[in-house]
Protein backbone atom coordinates (compact mmCIF):
# COMPACT_ATOMS: atom_id res chain seq x y z
CA UNK A 1 0.00 0.00 0.00
CA UNK A 2 2.87 2.37 0.81
CA UNK A 3 4.43 1.63 -2.58
CA UNK A 4 1.09 2.24 -4.37
CA UNK A 5 0.70 5.62 -2.63
CA UNK A 6 4.23 6.52 -3.64
CA UNK A 7 3.59 5.63 -7.33
CA UNK A 8 0.18 7.36 -7.46
CA UNK A 9 1.52 10.56 -5.87
CA UNK A 10 4.33 10.69 -8.46
CA UNK A 11 1.88 10.06 -11.33
CA UNK A 12 -0.60 12.69 -10.16
CA UNK A 13 2.16 15.29 -9.76
CA UNK A 14 3.38 14.65 -13.33
CA UNK A 15 -0.20 14.89 -14.63
CA UNK A 16 -0.69 18.18 -12.77
CA UNK A 17 2.55 19.55 -14.21
CA UNK A 18 1.42 18.70 -17.75
CA UNK A 19 -1.49 21.16 -17.32
CA UNK A 20 -3.65 19.35 -19.86
CA UNK A 21 -7.22 20.61 -20.23
CA UNK A 22 -8.20 17.13 -21.45
CA UNK A 23 -7.87 15.98 -17.82
CA UNK A 24 -10.32 18.56 -16.47
CA UNK A 25 -13.15 16.09 -15.80
CA UNK A 26 -10.71 13.70 -14.13
CA UNK A 27 -9.49 16.40 -11.75
CA UNK A 28 -13.00 17.55 -10.88
CA UNK A 29 -14.44 14.06 -10.33
CA UNK A 30 -11.49 12.03 -9.03
CA UNK A 31 -8.11 13.78 -9.03
CA UNK A 32 -8.82 16.35 -6.32
CA UNK A 33 -10.13 13.69 -3.96
CA UNK A 34 -7.15 11.42 -4.65
CA UNK A 35 -4.69 14.23 -3.82
CA UNK A 36 -6.55 15.04 -0.60
CA UNK A 37 -6.52 11.34 0.34
CA UNK A 38 -2.78 11.15 -0.26
CA UNK A 39 -2.24 14.25 1.90
CA UNK A 40 -3.41 12.06 4.80
CA UNK A 41 -0.82 9.35 4.07
CA UNK A 42 1.53 8.24 6.82
CA UNK A 43 4.43 8.88 4.41
CA UNK A 44 5.60 12.45 4.64
CA UNK A 45 7.15 12.49 1.16
CA UNK A 46 3.79 11.34 -0.25
CA UNK A 47 2.04 14.12 1.68
CA UNK A 48 4.50 16.64 0.30
CA UNK A 49 4.06 15.48 -3.32
CA UNK A 50 0.27 15.52 -2.91
CA UNK A 51 0.39 19.11 -1.61
CA UNK A 52 2.66 20.07 -4.52
CA UNK A 53 0.24 18.42 -6.95
CA UNK A 54 -2.66 20.27 -5.37
CA UNK A 55 -0.83 23.59 -5.68
CA UNK A 56 -0.04 22.80 -9.33
CA UNK A 57 -3.23 21.31 -10.80
CA UNK A 58 -5.42 24.31 -9.95
CA UNK A 59 -3.16 26.74 -11.88
CA UNK A 60 -4.08 27.17 -15.56
CA UNK A 61 -1.87 30.18 -16.35
CA UNK A 62 1.13 30.60 -14.08
CA UNK A 63 2.30 33.84 -15.72
CA UNK A 64 -1.00 35.63 -15.09
CA UNK A 65 -1.78 33.88 -11.78
CA UNK A 66 -4.99 32.37 -13.20
CA UNK A 67 -6.53 29.33 -11.52
CA UNK A 68 -9.36 26.99 -12.41
CA UNK A 69 -12.14 28.08 -10.04
CA UNK A 70 -13.99 24.78 -10.41
CA UNK A 71 -10.95 22.79 -9.30
CA UNK A 72 -10.25 25.22 -6.44
CA UNK A 73 -13.79 24.97 -5.12
CA UNK A 74 -13.71 21.18 -5.47
CA UNK A 75 -10.71 21.16 -3.11
CA UNK A 76 -12.58 23.42 -0.69
CA UNK A 77 -15.74 21.27 -0.79
CA UNK A 78 -13.82 18.11 0.00
CA UNK A 79 -12.20 19.56 3.14
CA UNK A 80 -8.91 20.50 1.53
CA UNK A 81 -8.43 23.77 3.42
CA UNK A 82 -8.33 22.10 6.84
CA UNK A 83 -5.96 19.42 5.58
CA UNK A 84 -3.59 21.98 4.05
CA UNK A 85 -3.55 24.12 7.18
CA UNK A 86 -2.80 21.02 9.24
CA UNK A 87 0.16 20.19 6.97
CA UNK A 88 1.32 23.83 7.13
CA UNK A 89 1.74 23.35 10.89
CA UNK A 90 4.03 20.33 10.36
CA UNK A 91 7.58 20.43 11.73
CA UNK A 92 8.89 19.54 8.26
CA UNK A 93 9.79 22.64 6.31
CA UNK A 94 9.17 20.90 2.97
CA UNK A 95 5.56 20.23 3.98
CA UNK A 96 5.18 23.77 5.32
CA UNK A 97 6.40 25.22 2.03
CA UNK A 98 4.21 23.09 -0.27
CA UNK A 99 1.11 23.48 1.91
CA UNK A 100 1.60 27.25 2.02
CA UNK A 101 2.04 27.29 -1.77
CA UNK A 102 -1.22 25.38 -2.25
CA UNK A 103 -3.06 27.72 0.13
CA UNK A 104 -1.62 30.72 -1.71
CA UNK A 105 -2.74 29.44 -5.11
CA UNK A 106 -6.19 28.47 -3.87
CA UNK A 107 -6.63 31.91 -2.28
CA UNK A 108 -6.70 33.56 -5.71
CA UNK A 109 -10.36 32.46 -5.63
CA UNK A 110 -12.33 34.84 -3.37
CA UNK A 111 -14.58 32.07 -1.98
CA UNK A 112 -11.61 29.91 -1.07
CA UNK A 113 -9.80 32.92 0.42
CA UNK A 114 -12.80 33.49 2.68
CA UNK A 115 -12.73 29.84 3.78
CA UNK A 116 -8.97 30.03 4.46
CA UNK A 117 -9.52 33.09 6.67
CA UNK A 118 -12.42 31.44 8.52
CA UNK A 119 -10.31 28.33 9.22
CA UNK A 120 -7.54 30.40 10.82
CA UNK A 121 -5.30 30.40 7.76
CA UNK A 122 -4.21 34.03 8.17
CA UNK A 123 -2.61 33.29 11.55
CA UNK A 124 -0.89 30.20 10.09
CA UNK A 125 0.54 32.10 7.10
CA UNK A 126 1.63 35.06 9.24
CA UNK A 127 3.50 32.59 11.44
CA UNK A 128 5.15 30.87 8.48
CA UNK A 129 6.22 34.24 7.07
CA UNK A 130 8.53 34.52 10.10
CA UNK A 131 10.31 31.28 9.16
CA UNK A 132 14.08 31.38 8.72
CA UNK A 133 13.63 29.01 5.76
CA UNK A 134 13.44 31.20 2.66
CA UNK A 135 11.17 28.87 0.66
CA UNK A 136 8.65 28.61 3.50
CA UNK A 137 8.65 32.38 4.05
CA UNK A 138 8.31 33.01 0.30
CA UNK A 139 5.22 30.81 -0.08
CA UNK A 140 3.67 32.25 3.10
CA UNK A 141 4.22 35.78 1.78
CA UNK A 142 2.55 34.70 -1.47
CA UNK A 143 -0.45 33.49 0.52
CA UNK A 144 -0.69 36.78 2.38
CA UNK A 145 -0.37 38.65 -0.93
CA UNK A 146 -3.37 36.80 -2.39
CA UNK A 147 -5.44 37.03 0.77
CA UNK A 148 -4.75 40.76 1.12
CA UNK A 149 -6.60 41.40 -2.16
CA UNK A 150 -9.84 41.05 -0.16
CA UNK A 151 -10.71 44.18 1.80
CA UNK A 152 -12.21 42.04 4.57
CA UNK A 153 -8.87 40.28 5.18
CA UNK A 154 -6.52 43.27 5.41
CA UNK A 155 -7.09 44.17 9.07
CA UNK A 156 -7.03 40.48 10.04
CA UNK A 157 -3.57 40.15 8.49
CA UNK A 158 -2.39 43.21 10.42
CA UNK A 159 -3.83 41.84 13.68
CA UNK A 160 -2.06 38.52 13.10
CA UNK A 161 1.30 40.27 12.88
CA UNK A 162 1.48 39.90 9.12
CA UNK A 163 2.64 43.46 8.45
CA UNK A 164 5.65 43.16 10.74
CA UNK A 165 6.52 39.75 9.34
CA UNK A 166 6.40 41.02 5.74
CA UNK A 167 8.56 44.06 6.49
CA UNK A 168 11.13 41.89 8.26
CA UNK A 169 11.27 39.57 5.24
CA UNK A 170 12.55 42.45 3.11
CA UNK A 171 15.28 43.25 5.63
CA UNK A 172 16.15 39.55 6.12
CA UNK A 173 16.71 38.76 2.44
CA UNK A 174 17.49 42.07 0.73
CA UNK A 175 19.57 40.58 -2.10
CA UNK A 176 19.22 37.69 -4.52
CA UNK A 177 15.87 36.46 -3.22
CA UNK A 178 13.58 37.88 -5.87
CA UNK A 179 10.53 35.75 -5.10
CA UNK A 180 10.47 36.66 -1.42
CA UNK A 181 10.93 40.35 -2.12
CA UNK A 182 8.25 40.55 -4.82
CA UNK A 183 5.67 38.71 -2.73
CA UNK A 184 6.39 40.60 0.47
CA UNK A 185 6.24 43.95 -1.35
CA UNK A 186 3.08 42.87 -3.22
CA UNK A 187 1.33 41.98 0.04
CA UNK A 188 2.44 45.27 1.62
CA UNK A 189 1.16 47.14 -1.46
CA UNK A 190 -2.30 45.59 -1.03
CA UNK A 191 -2.30 46.31 2.69
CA UNK A 192 -1.14 49.91 2.18
CA UNK A 193 -4.25 50.58 0.10
CA UNK A 194 -6.23 50.43 3.36
CA UNK A 195 -6.04 53.60 5.45
CA UNK A 196 -5.62 51.86 8.80
CA UNK A 197 -3.19 49.25 7.51
CA UNK A 198 -1.11 51.88 5.71
CA UNK A 199 -0.38 53.46 9.08
CA UNK A 200 0.59 50.02 10.39
CA UNK A 201 2.97 49.49 7.44
CA UNK A 202 4.67 52.83 8.09
CA UNK A 203 4.93 52.14 11.83
CA UNK A 204 6.58 48.77 11.17
CA UNK A 205 9.36 50.38 9.13
CA UNK A 206 7.71 49.62 5.81
CA UNK A 207 8.60 52.95 4.20
CA UNK A 208 12.31 52.37 4.75
CA UNK A 209 12.08 48.75 3.60
CA UNK A 210 10.19 49.59 0.41
CA UNK A 211 12.46 52.51 -0.47
CA UNK A 212 15.46 50.23 0.04
CA UNK A 213 13.89 47.79 -2.45
CA UNK A 214 13.13 50.55 -4.95
CA UNK A 215 16.70 51.83 -4.74
CA UNK A 216 18.73 48.63 -4.65
CA UNK A 217 16.76 45.70 -6.08
CA UNK A 218 17.37 44.92 -9.78
CA UNK A 219 14.45 42.48 -10.20
CA UNK A 220 11.59 44.18 -12.02
CA UNK A 221 8.85 42.25 -10.17
CA UNK A 222 10.07 43.51 -6.79
CA UNK A 223 10.64 47.02 -8.17
CA UNK A 224 7.09 47.15 -9.50
CA UNK A 225 5.53 46.01 -6.23
CA UNK A 226 7.73 48.31 -4.13
CA UNK A 227 6.69 51.30 -6.27
CA UNK A 228 3.02 50.24 -6.05
CA UNK A 229 3.29 49.96 -2.27
CA UNK A 230 4.82 53.45 -2.01
CA UNK A 231 2.07 54.78 -4.29
CA UNK A 232 -0.61 53.30 -2.03
CA UNK A 233 1.10 54.57 1.12
CA UNK A 234 1.10 58.07 -0.37
CA UNK A 235 -2.57 57.92 -1.37
CA UNK A 236 -3.99 58.76 2.08
CA UNK A 237 -2.93 62.40 2.19
CA UNK A 238 -5.96 63.65 4.11
CA UNK A 239 -5.97 60.98 6.81
CA UNK A 240 -2.31 60.38 7.75
CA UNK A 241 1.18 61.76 7.11
CA UNK A 242 2.50 58.83 5.05
CA UNK A 243 2.71 60.99 1.92
CA UNK A 244 5.16 63.35 3.58
CA UNK A 245 6.94 60.44 5.30
CA UNK A 246 7.67 58.72 1.98
CA UNK A 247 8.97 61.98 0.53
CA UNK A 248 11.25 62.52 3.53
CA UNK A 249 12.76 59.02 3.35
CA UNK A 250 16.29 59.36 1.98
CA UNK A 251 16.49 58.38 -1.67
CA UNK A 252 12.76 57.69 -2.11
CA UNK A 253 11.88 60.34 -4.67
CA UNK A 254 15.13 59.96 -6.58
CA UNK A 255 14.62 56.19 -6.80
CA UNK A 256 11.06 56.58 -8.11
CA UNK A 257 12.20 59.08 -10.74
CA UNK A 258 14.84 56.57 -11.87
CA UNK A 259 12.26 53.76 -12.02
CA UNK A 260 10.23 55.73 -14.58
CA UNK A 261 13.18 55.06 -16.92
CA UNK A 262 12.93 51.28 -16.44
CA UNK A 263 12.62 49.16 -19.60
CA UNK A 264 9.66 47.38 -17.96
CA UNK A 265 6.26 48.99 -18.45
CA UNK A 266 4.83 47.73 -15.15
CA UNK A 267 7.68 49.35 -13.21
CA UNK A 268 7.27 52.63 -15.14
CA UNK A 269 3.54 52.64 -14.47
CA UNK A 270 3.78 52.10 -10.71
CA UNK A 271 6.66 54.58 -10.33
CA UNK A 272 4.71 57.26 -12.21
CA UNK A 273 1.66 56.47 -10.06
CA UNK A 274 3.71 56.91 -6.90
CA UNK A 275 5.09 60.25 -8.11
CA UNK A 276 1.55 61.38 -8.98
CA UNK A 277 0.34 60.65 -5.44
CA UNK A 278 3.44 62.13 -3.83
CA UNK A 279 3.13 65.35 -5.87
CA UNK A 280 0.06 66.34 -3.83
CA UNK A 281 2.50 67.36 -1.07
CA UNK A 282 4.10 70.78 -1.74
CA UNK A 283 7.60 69.78 -0.57
CA UNK A 284 7.51 66.49 -2.44
CA UNK A 285 6.45 68.28 -5.61
CA UNK A 286 9.48 70.55 -5.61
CA UNK A 287 11.85 67.72 -4.60
CA UNK A 288 10.60 65.51 -7.45
CA UNK A 289 11.39 68.33 -9.88
CA UNK A 290 14.82 68.83 -8.29
CA UNK A 291 15.65 65.14 -8.87
CA UNK A 292 14.86 65.44 -12.58
CA UNK A 293 11.21 64.43 -12.34
CA UNK A 294 9.99 66.88 -14.96
CA UNK A 295 12.45 65.66 -17.58
CA UNK A 296 11.85 61.99 -16.74
CA UNK A 297 8.05 62.24 -16.81
CA UNK A 298 7.98 64.29 -20.02
CA UNK A 299 10.20 61.63 -21.62
CA UNK A 300 7.83 58.93 -20.32
CA UNK A 301 4.77 60.75 -21.70
CA UNK A 302 6.50 61.06 -25.09
CA UNK A 303 7.32 57.36 -25.19
CA UNK A 304 4.00 55.89 -24.04
CA UNK A 305 1.78 56.58 -27.05
CA UNK A 306 1.48 52.82 -27.70
CA UNK A 307 1.63 51.75 -24.05
CA UNK A 308 -1.17 50.54 -21.78
CA UNK A 309 -3.83 53.01 -20.70
CA UNK A 310 -2.65 52.54 -17.10
CA UNK A 311 0.81 53.86 -17.91
CA UNK A 312 -0.58 56.69 -20.04
CA UNK A 313 -2.93 57.79 -17.26
CA UNK A 314 -0.20 57.78 -14.62
CA UNK A 315 2.34 59.58 -16.80
CA UNK A 316 -0.21 62.34 -17.51
CA UNK A 317 -1.30 62.31 -13.86
CA UNK A 318 2.23 62.78 -12.54
CA UNK A 319 2.71 65.76 -14.88
CA UNK A 320 -0.66 67.11 -13.74
CA UNK A 321 0.49 66.86 -10.13
CA UNK A 322 3.84 68.54 -10.79
CA UNK A 323 2.23 71.32 -12.86
CA UNK A 324 0.40 72.65 -9.79
CA UNK A 325 3.62 74.63 -9.19
CA UNK A 326 3.98 77.43 -11.75
CA UNK A 327 7.75 76.91 -11.93
CA UNK A 328 7.19 73.23 -12.76
CA UNK A 329 4.44 74.16 -15.19
CA UNK A 330 6.80 76.42 -17.13
CA UNK A 331 9.52 73.74 -17.02
CA UNK A 332 7.12 71.12 -18.43
CA UNK A 333 6.26 73.45 -21.30
CA UNK A 334 9.89 74.21 -22.04
CA UNK A 335 10.86 70.53 -21.83
CA UNK A 336 8.34 69.64 -24.57
CA UNK A 337 5.62 68.18 -22.35
CA UNK A 338 2.69 69.81 -24.15
CA UNK A 339 2.63 67.78 -27.43
CA UNK A 340 2.47 64.35 -25.69
CA UNK A 341 -0.25 65.62 -23.34
CA UNK A 342 -2.28 66.86 -26.30
CA UNK A 343 -1.84 63.42 -27.88
CA UNK A 344 -3.03 61.73 -24.65
CA UNK A 345 -6.00 64.11 -24.53
CA UNK A 346 -7.08 62.51 -27.80
CA UNK A 347 -7.14 59.02 -26.24
CA UNK A 348 -10.38 57.04 -26.40
CA UNK A 349 -9.79 55.90 -22.81
CA UNK A 350 -11.71 58.12 -20.39
CA UNK A 351 -9.17 57.91 -17.57
CA UNK A 352 -6.35 58.91 -19.90
CA UNK A 353 -7.96 61.90 -21.61
CA UNK A 354 -9.47 63.13 -18.34
CA UNK A 355 -6.04 63.17 -16.68
CA UNK A 356 -4.40 64.80 -19.70
CA UNK A 357 -7.13 67.48 -19.66
CA UNK A 358 -6.27 68.19 -16.02
CA UNK A 359 -2.60 68.61 -16.86
CA UNK A 360 -3.36 70.91 -19.81
CA UNK A 361 -5.70 72.97 -17.61
CA UNK A 362 -2.86 73.58 -15.15
CA UNK A 363 -0.36 74.30 -17.91
CA UNK A 364 -2.71 76.75 -19.66
CA UNK A 365 -2.61 79.04 -16.61
CA UNK A 366 0.77 80.25 -17.86
CA UNK A 367 0.37 82.38 -21.05
CA UNK A 368 3.56 80.98 -22.60
CA UNK A 369 2.23 77.44 -22.21
CA UNK A 370 -1.18 78.55 -23.47
CA UNK A 371 0.45 79.81 -26.66
CA UNK A 372 2.33 76.52 -27.03
CA UNK A 373 -0.94 74.61 -26.67
CA UNK A 374 -2.43 76.67 -29.52
CA UNK A 375 0.69 76.21 -31.66
CA UNK A 376 0.67 72.43 -31.16
CA UNK A 377 -2.98 72.02 -32.16
CA UNK A 378 -4.24 71.77 -28.61
CA UNK A 379 -7.34 73.90 -29.20
CA UNK A 380 -8.79 71.22 -31.50
CA UNK A 381 -8.05 68.50 -28.92
CA UNK A 382 -9.56 70.48 -26.05
CA UNK A 383 -12.60 71.48 -28.08
CA UNK A 384 -13.17 67.83 -28.95
CA UNK A 385 -12.94 66.86 -25.27
CA UNK A 386 -15.16 69.74 -24.22
CA UNK A 387 -17.91 68.65 -26.59
CA UNK A 388 -17.54 64.87 -26.89
CA UNK A 389 -16.07 63.23 -23.77
CA UNK A 390 -18.38 61.02 -21.75
CA UNK A 391 -16.56 62.31 -18.66
CA UNK A 392 -18.08 65.50 -17.23
CA UNK A 393 -14.77 66.15 -15.50
CA UNK A 394 -12.82 65.95 -18.76
CA UNK A 395 -15.27 68.32 -20.42
CA UNK A 396 -15.14 70.69 -17.44
CA UNK A 397 -11.34 70.84 -17.28
CA UNK A 398 -11.07 71.21 -21.06
CA UNK A 399 -13.48 74.17 -20.87
CA UNK A 400 -11.44 75.74 -18.05
CA UNK A 401 -8.20 75.29 -20.01
CA UNK A 402 -9.78 77.03 -23.02
CA UNK A 403 -11.06 79.81 -20.73
CA UNK A 404 -7.53 80.41 -19.39
CA UNK A 405 -6.18 80.46 -22.92
CA UNK A 406 -8.61 83.06 -24.24
CA UNK A 407 -9.25 85.39 -21.30
CA UNK A 408 -6.79 87.91 -22.78
CA UNK A 409 -3.53 87.10 -21.02
CA UNK A 410 -2.20 84.90 -23.81
CA UNK A 411 -3.01 87.63 -26.34
CA UNK A 412 -0.81 90.09 -24.47
CA UNK A 413 2.00 87.53 -24.32
CA UNK A 414 1.63 86.76 -28.03
CA UNK A 415 1.99 90.45 -28.95
CA UNK A 416 5.59 90.42 -27.74
CA UNK A 417 7.83 90.17 -30.83
CA UNK A 418 8.15 91.82 -34.22
CA UNK A 419 5.10 93.55 -35.63
CA UNK A 420 4.75 91.02 -38.50
CA UNK A 421 4.95 88.04 -36.11
CA UNK A 422 2.45 89.69 -33.79
CA UNK A 423 0.02 90.31 -36.65
CA UNK A 424 0.11 86.66 -37.81
CA UNK A 425 -0.27 85.40 -34.24
CA UNK A 426 -3.22 87.74 -33.74
CA UNK A 427 -5.01 86.37 -36.82
CA UNK A 428 -4.45 82.72 -35.85
CA UNK A 429 -5.50 83.37 -32.23
CA UNK A 430 -8.69 85.12 -33.33
CA UNK A 431 -9.91 82.04 -35.19
CA UNK A 432 -8.95 79.73 -32.33
CA UNK A 433 -10.70 82.04 -29.86
CA UNK A 434 -13.99 81.98 -31.77
CA UNK A 435 -13.86 78.19 -31.91
CA UNK A 436 -13.00 77.85 -28.21
CA UNK A 437 -15.67 80.26 -26.95
CA UNK A 438 -18.35 78.52 -29.01
CA UNK A 439 -17.64 75.19 -27.33
CA UNK A 440 -17.24 76.69 -23.84
CA UNK A 441 -20.72 78.20 -24.27
CA UNK A 442 -22.14 74.88 -25.46
CA UNK A 443 -20.59 73.09 -22.48
CA UNK A 444 -22.09 75.45 -19.89
CA UNK A 445 -25.45 75.41 -21.69
CA UNK A 446 -25.73 71.61 -21.31
CA UNK A 447 -26.20 72.14 -17.56
CA UNK A 448 -28.88 74.79 -17.95
CA UNK A 449 -32.39 73.41 -17.75
CA UNK A 450 -34.52 76.22 -19.29
CA UNK A 451 -37.47 76.03 -16.90
CA UNK A 452 -35.31 75.95 -13.79
CA UNK A 453 -33.12 78.85 -14.94
CA UNK A 454 -36.15 80.91 -16.00
CA UNK A 455 -37.62 80.47 -12.52
CA UNK A 456 -34.27 81.23 -10.84
CA UNK A 457 -33.96 84.46 -12.83
CA UNK A 458 -37.21 85.65 -11.23
CA UNK A 459 -36.54 84.39 -7.71
CA UNK A 460 -33.40 84.28 -5.57
CA UNK A 461 -35.08 82.15 -2.90
CA UNK A 462 -32.64 79.71 -1.26
CA UNK A 463 -34.72 76.74 -2.40
CA UNK A 464 -34.57 77.88 -6.02
CA UNK A 465 -30.81 78.48 -5.89
CA UNK A 466 -30.36 75.08 -4.27
CA UNK A 467 -32.31 73.50 -7.13
CA UNK A 468 -30.06 75.15 -9.74
CA UNK A 469 -26.96 74.16 -7.76
CA UNK A 470 -28.04 70.53 -7.77
CA UNK A 471 -28.70 70.60 -11.52
CA UNK A 472 -25.27 72.00 -12.42
CA UNK A 473 -23.16 70.14 -9.88
CA UNK A 474 -20.29 67.94 -11.10
CA UNK A 475 -19.58 65.77 -8.00
CA UNK A 476 -16.01 64.87 -9.02
CA UNK A 477 -15.11 68.57 -9.34
CA UNK A 478 -15.15 68.72 -5.55
CA UNK A 479 -11.82 66.87 -5.58
CA UNK A 480 -10.07 69.68 -7.48
CA UNK A 481 -7.98 72.02 -5.34
CA UNK A 482 -7.20 75.51 -6.64
CA UNK A 483 -4.63 78.04 -5.45
CA UNK A 484 -5.50 81.60 -4.50
CA UNK A 485 -4.21 82.86 -7.86
CA UNK A 486 -6.38 80.36 -9.75
CA UNK A 487 -9.51 81.33 -7.82
CA UNK A 488 -8.57 84.98 -8.28
CA UNK A 489 -8.30 84.49 -12.02
CA UNK A 490 -11.84 83.14 -12.25
CA UNK A 491 -13.11 86.05 -10.14
CA UNK A 492 -11.29 88.48 -12.46
CA UNK A 493 -12.88 86.68 -15.42
CA UNK A 494 -16.28 87.82 -14.14
CA UNK A 495 -15.28 91.26 -15.47
CA UNK A 496 -14.13 89.95 -18.85
CA UNK A 497 -15.81 91.57 -21.88
CA UNK A 498 -16.90 88.12 -23.10
CA UNK A 499 -20.29 87.07 -21.65
CA UNK A 500 -19.32 83.44 -22.35
CA UNK A 501 -16.21 83.68 -20.16
CA UNK A 502 -18.22 85.44 -17.44
CA UNK A 503 -20.67 82.54 -17.37
CA UNK A 504 -17.87 79.95 -17.46
CA UNK A 505 -16.01 81.62 -14.59
CA UNK A 506 -19.14 81.81 -12.43
CA UNK A 507 -19.95 78.18 -13.26
CA UNK A 508 -16.43 77.13 -12.18
CA UNK A 509 -16.70 79.03 -8.89
CA UNK A 510 -19.99 77.26 -8.17
CA UNK A 511 -18.25 73.87 -8.61
CA UNK A 512 -15.35 74.86 -6.37
CA UNK A 513 -17.50 76.13 -3.49
CA UNK A 514 -20.48 73.73 -3.37
CA UNK A 515 -20.79 72.48 0.25
CA UNK A 516 -19.61 68.90 0.62
CA UNK A 517 -16.76 69.27 -1.88
CA UNK A 518 -13.42 68.03 -0.57
CA UNK A 519 -11.78 71.46 -0.95
CA UNK A 520 -14.87 73.69 -0.87
CA UNK A 521 -13.99 75.14 2.54
CA UNK A 522 -10.45 75.92 1.34
CA UNK A 523 -11.76 77.75 -1.73
CA UNK A 524 -14.35 79.65 0.30
CA UNK A 525 -11.64 80.78 2.74
CA UNK A 526 -9.46 82.01 -0.13
CA UNK A 527 -12.33 84.05 -1.52
CA UNK A 528 -13.38 85.46 1.83
CA UNK A 529 -9.82 86.42 2.75
CA UNK A 530 -9.37 88.17 -0.61
CA UNK A 531 -12.65 90.06 -0.27
CA UNK A 532 -14.06 88.48 -3.43
CA UNK A 533 -17.66 88.62 -2.15
CA UNK A 534 -17.84 92.29 -3.16
CA UNK A 535 -17.05 91.43 -6.80
CA UNK A 536 -19.56 88.56 -6.73
CA UNK A 537 -22.31 90.85 -5.42
CA UNK A 538 -21.49 93.35 -8.15
CA UNK A 539 -21.61 90.57 -10.77
CA UNK A 540 -24.95 89.30 -9.47
CA UNK A 541 -26.46 92.79 -9.85
CA UNK A 542 -24.72 93.97 -13.06
CA UNK A 543 -26.97 94.82 -15.99
CA UNK A 544 -24.44 93.59 -18.55
CA UNK A 545 -23.99 90.19 -16.86
CA UNK A 546 -25.54 87.13 -18.61
CA UNK A 547 -28.57 85.70 -16.83
CA UNK A 548 -26.86 82.40 -16.00
CA UNK A 549 -23.73 84.17 -14.70
CA UNK A 550 -25.90 86.24 -12.33
CA UNK A 551 -27.59 83.11 -11.01
CA UNK A 552 -24.24 81.32 -10.57
CA UNK A 553 -22.81 84.38 -8.75
CA UNK A 554 -25.76 84.30 -6.32
CA UNK A 555 -25.16 80.59 -5.69
CA UNK A 556 -21.46 81.23 -4.97
CA UNK A 557 -22.41 83.98 -2.48
CA UNK A 558 -24.81 81.56 -0.83
CA UNK A 559 -22.05 78.91 -0.68
CA UNK A 560 -19.64 81.41 0.92
CA UNK A 561 -22.26 82.28 3.53
CA UNK A 562 -22.80 78.59 4.26
CA UNK A 563 -19.06 78.01 4.81
CA UNK A 564 -18.78 81.15 6.94
CA UNK A 565 -21.61 79.94 9.19
CA UNK A 566 -20.00 76.50 9.43
CA UNK A 567 -16.71 78.10 10.53
CA UNK A 568 -18.48 80.25 13.12
CA UNK A 569 -20.33 77.20 14.42
CA UNK A 570 -17.03 75.31 14.83
CA UNK A 571 -15.59 78.25 16.70
CA UNK A 572 -18.51 78.35 19.13
CA UNK A 573 -18.26 74.62 19.77
CA UNK A 574 -14.58 74.86 20.55
CA UNK A 575 -15.25 77.60 23.10
CA UNK A 576 -17.95 75.50 24.80
CA UNK A 577 -15.63 72.49 24.96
Amino acid sequence: MRWIEWIISHSLLRMAESNSQALNNFWLNHGAKLLLRLMQSSQEDVQERAATGLATFIVVDDENASIDCGRAEAVMRDGGIKLLLKLAKSWREGLQSEAAKAIANLSVNANVAKAVAEEGGIDVLAGLAKSMNRLVAEEAAGGLWNLSVGEEHKNEIAKAGGVNALVKLIFRWPNGCDGVLERAAGALANLAADDKCSTEVARAGGVHALVMLARNCKYEGAQEQAARALANLAAHGDSNNNNAAVGQEAGALEALVQLTKSPHEGVQQEAAGALWNLSFDDKNRESIAAFGGVEALVALAKSCSDASTGLQERAAGALWGLSVSEANSIAIGQEGGIPPLIALAGSEAEDVHETAAGALWNLAFNPGNALRIVAEGGVTALVHLCSSSVSKMARFMAALALAYMFDGRMDEYAMIGTSSESASKSVSLAGARIKALKHIESFVTTFMEPQVFAAAALSSAPSMLAQVSEKVRIPEAGHLRCSGSEIGRFVTMLRNPSPILKACAAFALVQFTIPGGRHAMHHASLMQNAGEARILRSAAAAANMPREAKIFAKIVLRNLEHHHQAECSKGKKSVIL
